[in-house]
């Protein structure tokens, strides 16, 4: 048997689990939780979308006790974006368990409001590295009551550089803990933590079912490095690409590329590690709700991203392993709906070719491409644009309010209406092009819970 009631779990997380209408198990969870509930470390190999959030934080949950007001369990992250998606996660989770406090502590937001928050020990901690280290050391976290350690897309932290940020925090939390790590790939560089940081491992691989697997077709063009941009071009245009992910090996790539691409007349932009976190979260914004056609992105900055109708994925530079390939695309041809993953080769590119070929076990698609002179500023915009509302959480705002006002007083059908996202301090509305102007004129106009707040075009 496969089902959740199968566990010795807590009857509030079997009632969570009821209310968000999981039934069976998925194979990570059906794997790592009788071991994770036990008491056992952990190492998994698993995907996004694999249920491998709700496996460690059914077992974190599970070993809480909420009436010890200390820091029990740590959860860390590579991207603010995932520890976002994790703590949402978990909180629903532990909806039905009274007075759980979970924090979410990641590096480019202010310190001032994390210090307010860590008045009060939490008992669930989900962070970045640098953000939780730069805790531990000033003594705002207290890692002493630690029982439950968990890495998750280890392979992308140790990419990004957290390799000493992690033996340090561990270094400064409980010594005897449980240590689960996650991790999409398993490069050596993964084993050599396990090692360093784990007792007697219980190792989890989850491959998909073939059933499950989803519907890609790969296509591989060898280009001239200088012909690569007009070749990016002609296949986004040619695909008639409303929602396009593009990799870049390089953070100075993604830039170009994609002010490129916008000078060209598509709506597209660039996600990196090096941009303000409030432009990130805006750039995200913007790509799922449909007002960005074109997204231009680092492998790293990518992990997190969370997009199930995303047709097109395509490879501006050949990834540097195969394993980083397959992650690519498996971002397409999600929830049972096909997908396509274009990559563009250079000659000198062509050994990393042979890598993918190698794991795949099978020839590689390779279609021959003649690239066209560029024929000038061709219009490929996104069918939605995003109005920013200077109000959010903290003035009671919620996305039902900001429907009622355009469906009210601005008059719009609710088919124009796209994605609405509240944060702390703004909130983004998508509109249909052809209506945003019409719009933000009367979102301006009117009032939006009967109070004026600024309204702004984004973009």
């Amino acid at each position: 048997m496969t089902t959740f009631n199968t566990l010795p779990l807590k009857p509030a997380l079997l009632a969570s689990i009821e209310t968000l209408g999981y039934t069976e198990m998925t194979p990570v969870q059906a794997q790592s939780l009788p071991p994770m509930l036990a008491g056992r470390d952990v190492i998994a190999q698993a995907q996004t979308g694999s249920g491998k959030t709700a496996a460690f934080g059914l077992s974190l949950l599970h070993s809480l006790d909420p009436d010890t007001i200390r820091l029990q369990a740590l959860v860390l992250c590579p991207t603010r974006e995932l520890a976002d998606q994790v703590s949402k996660a978990i909180r629903k989770l532990a909806a039905n368990i009274p007075n759980v406090k979970l924090l979410t502590l990641c590096g480019g937001m202010p310190l001032g409001p994390q210090l307010a928050s860590l008045t009060h020990d939490p008992h669930i901690v989900v962070g970045t590295p640098g953000r939780v280290q730069e805790h531990l050391k000033r003594g705002s976290l207290h890692g002493g009551g630690i029982k439950v350690l968990v890495l998750d897309e280890a392979d992308r932290m140790l990419d990004m550089g957290f390799s000493e940020a992690i033996d340090d925090i561990i270094g400064r939390i409980a010594k005897h803990h449980q240590t689960l790590l996650f991790s999409a790939t398993y490069p050596d560089e993964i084993r050599k933590v396990s090692q360093r940081v784990q007792r007697e491992p219980v190792e989890i691989t989850v491959e998909a079912p073939v059933e499950e697997k989803p519907s890609i077709e790969q296509r591989f063009h060898e280009v001239d490095p200088a012909q690569k941009i007009d070749a990016l071009a002609q296949l986004l245009a040619g695909e008639h690409a409303e929602h396009a992910l593009v990799f870049c090996n390089m953070r100075r790539d993604v830039d170009a590329v994609a002010e490129e691409l916008d000078r060209r007349g598509f709506s597209a932009l660039a996600l990196h590690g090096d941009m303000e976190q409030r432009d990130r979260d805006e750039v995200l914004v913007r790509f799922a709700n449909r007002s960005c056609s074109v997204l231009v992105a680092t492998d790293v900055a990518a992990r997190g991203l969370d997009i199930v109708a995303l047709p097109l994925v395509v490879s501006y530079d050949i990834a540097h392993d195969p394993e980083t390939h397959t992650h690519r695309i498996g971002r397409t041809g999600r929830a049972g709906q096909s997908g396509h993953a274009i990559t563009l080769c250079t000659p000198r590119e062509r050994p990393k070719a042979s890598n993918i070929e190698e794991l795949l076990g099978a020839p590689l698609a390779w279609r021959p491409l003649k690239v066209a002179a560029p024929r000038g500023k061709t219009l490929n915009l996104a069918p939605m644009k995003t109005l920013v509302i200077d109000a959010g959480r903290q003035d009671k705002l919620r996305p039902g309010d900001i429907l009622g006002a355009l469906t009210g007083d601005a008059g719009l059908k609710a088919d124009a209406i796209g994605k609405i996202d509240v944060f702390a301090t703004r909130a983004y509305v998508a509109i249909r092009r052809e209506l945003a102007n019409k719009a933000l004129e009367q979102l301006r106009a009117g009032k939006i819970k009967g109070r004026n707040f600024r309204v702004r075009p984004l973009g």
